[in-house]
C-alpha cells in the first residue's frame, strides 16, 4: 500500500519506517531540511535502538523515502498519517498549531481517489471531527483559488489509531503491540487500517509468534482518543501509587520490591509498572496526564485522582534531595555526581526528566552536580543541563563526589567497577533513585546505599 507519514519525530519516523520494512511504500514528510537531508542519508536525528539500521535497509530496498514536499507525499497516500508534535502548553492543554497547519496543507492537496486521514499525533478529544473540518477548509481555500465557483470533490475518512510505542522499545512495539486501536464510523477506512496492519495482525513479524493474531479494538473516534489518555494516566498512576507505597515501607521499615512482588502476583494489579523510584517523566505521560485533567476541567469536572498523581510525582523527585540530607546533612560544597540523565535508558529523550529537577534542586541548596549519562556524554546534548558538569568517563564522574545518585536504570551501570569508583570519592553514599543496583555488592564493595522505600 502507499502511505505517506507527514512528521518524522519519534512517533512518525518509527510508524514510517516500521510500515516500510513490512512491504508498503512509504513517504515521510517534514518541513526540516536538514532533518530530511540527514534521513535520506539513512541516519536517524533520534536515538532509538535498531532504528538506523532498519531505515538503511528499508532505503536500499526503495520503498522509504524522505522529502519536505508534502503535496508530493499527499499525492501519494491511499493513507495519510498526521503524525507531529502536541507539546503541552503552559496551562497543560494540548498545542495542536502542527496538526492544524497538516490538516489545511493536506485539504489543500488532496488529488482524486479515496483516503484515509489517519490522527497519530496525540491529539484532544473530539479532534477526529476538527480535523475533518480543517482538512475541508483547506479544500475550500484551495477553490477560492481556482476561482469560478470551481469545485473540487474529496472522498476521505479520518481515522484516530493512537500509538503506545515505549522509548527504547519502540521497534519491538510495533511489531509486537498489545492491540491495535482503530477509531472511526466509516468500515470502509477501518478495512482499509487493518489490510495496512495485517501482517502485524497476523504476527508475520513478530518476535514472539504465539499463534494468536494481535486484537484489533474497534471504536468511534472519540473512544479511540479517549483510550490513548486514559492508557498513559491509568500506567502514571500506578507507578505514583507504587512510589507512595514506597513512601511508607520508608517510614514503617517494610521493603517496597517485597511489597511490590506480593501484590504484582495478583492477577487483578500485575507486576508491571510496580518500581518505585523517583517518579514518570518524558514527552508522554506528563502531557497525557495533564491533557486529560485539562479536558475535564472543560467539563467542570474535578479530577481529584490525577491531580494528586501529578502532585505526587513532583514530590518523588526529590526525594534523592531528602536521603541525601539524611546522610550528608548539609550539601552546600558538596559534590554530586548522578549516574544518568535521560527519562529512561536506552534514549536520548530528555524532556521533562527527573534529573533536571534534582539538578536544579542541588544546585539551589550550594551542592556541585556532575553527570555522566552513556548518551547524553557522547552527544554533547545541554538542553536544561547548564548547572551540571557533564563527564564523559565514569571515573571522571567518581572522581571527589561525596555521594552518587541513580537516576537512570542504563544496563551499563549493573557492571561498573564501583570498588575502584569509591577509591576516588570523598564520602561513601550511594542513592539508588530506581532500586536498580545490585545493593548486596554495593555493600561489599564499601557503598552506604540507600534505596527507595527499603
Amino acid at each position: 500500500m502507499k502511505v505517506c507519514v507527514i512528521g518524522t519525530g519519534y512517533v512518525g519516523l518509527v510508524t514510517g519506517v516500521c510500515l516500510a520494512n513490512i512491504g508498503h511504500n512509504v513517504i515521510c514528510i517534514d518541513n526540516n531540511e536538514e532533518k530530511i537531508k540527514l534521513m535520506k542519508s539513512g541516519q536517524s536525528p533520534i536515538y532509538e535502538p535498531g532504528l538506523s539500521e532498519l531505515m538503511q535497509s528499508c532505503i536500499t530496498n526503495k520503498n522509504l523515502l524522505f522529502s519536505s514536499d508534502l503535496k508530493l507525499g499527499v499525492e501519494h497516500g491511499e493513507i495519510l498519517f498526521i503524525a507531529v508534535g502536541t507539546p503541552a502548553l503552559p496551562n497543560g492543554e494540548s498545542d495542536t498549531r502542527y496538526v492544524e497547519a497538516v490538516a489545511k496543507g493536506i485539504g489543500e492537496n488532496l488529488n482524486q481517489g479515496y483516503k484515509v486521514i489517519v490522527n497519530k499525533s496525540t491529539v484532544p478529544i473530539g479532534s477526529g471531527d476538527w480535523v475533518k473540518m480543517i482538512v475541508l477548509d483547506g479544500v475550500k481555500e484551495r477553490e477560492k483559488l481556482l476561482g469560478n465557483n470551481q469545485k473540487i470533490e474529496v472522498d476521505f475518512d479520518v481515522v484516530s489509531n493512537p500509538e503506545f510505542l515505549r522509548e527504547g522499545s519502540a521497534i519491538y512495539d510495533t511489531f509486537n503491540p498489545d492491540r491495535i486501536v482503530l477509531g472511526s464510523e466509516s468500515n470502509q477506512a477501518i478495512n482499509l487500517m487493518k489490510k495496512l496492519y495485517e501482517p502485524i495482525i497476523l504476527r508475520q513479524f513478530a518476535e514472539e509468534k504465539n499463534g494468536d493474531s494481535i486484537p484489533v479494538v474497534v471504536t468511534d473516534l472519540t473512544s479511540a482518543e479517549m483510550i490513548k489518555y486514559a492508557a498513559n494516566s491509568f500506567l502514571a498512576t500506578k507507578i505514583s501509587f507504587i512510589n507512595e507505597i514506597a513512601n511508607i515501607c520508608d517510614k514503617v521499615g517494610a521493603d517496597v520490591t517485597q511489597v511490590a512482588q506480593g501484590i504484582g502476583l495478583d492477577s487483578r494489579i500485575g507486576t508491571k509498572f510496580l518500581q518505585a523510584g523517583i517518579g514518570w517523566g518524558g514527552s508522554c505521560f506528563p502531557k497525557d496526564v495533564s491533557a486529560l485533567i485539562h479536558i475535564a476541567d472543560d467539563y467542570n469536572y474535578e479530577v481529584d485522582l490525577l491531580k494528586s498523581v501529578v502532585k505526587l510525582n513532583q514530590h518523588q523527585r526529590l526525594i534523592v534531595i531528602e536521603k541525601l540530607q539524611n546522610k550528608l546533612k548539609i550539601l552546600k560544597g558538596k559534590i554530586i555526581g548522578l549516574l544518568g540523565l535521560t527519562f529512561k535508558p536506552d534514549t536520548d529523550d530528555m524532556r521533562d526528566a527527573p534529573s533536571l529537577d534534582i539538578i536544579k534542586e542541588l544546585t539551589r541548596l550550594g551542592a556541585k552536580v556532575k553527570a555522566y549519562d552513556p548518551i547524553v556524554s557522547q552527544t554533547g546534548i545541554s538542553h536544561g543541563l547548564s548547572d551540571v558538569i557533564i563527564e564523559t568517563n565514569i571515573m571522571m564522574l567518581a572522581d571527589s563526589c561525596d555521594a552518587l545518585v541513580l537516576v537512570t536504570e542504563w544496563q551499563e551501570f549493573l557492571k561498573l567497577d564501583y570498588q575502584k569508583m569509591l577509591e576516588k570519592m570523598n564520602n561513601n553514599i550511594i542513592v539508588d533513585g530506581r532500586n536498580f543496583l545490585d545493593k548486596k555488592l554495593l555493600k561489599l564493595a564499601g557503598f552506604n546505599y540507600v534505596g527507595i522505600g527499603h
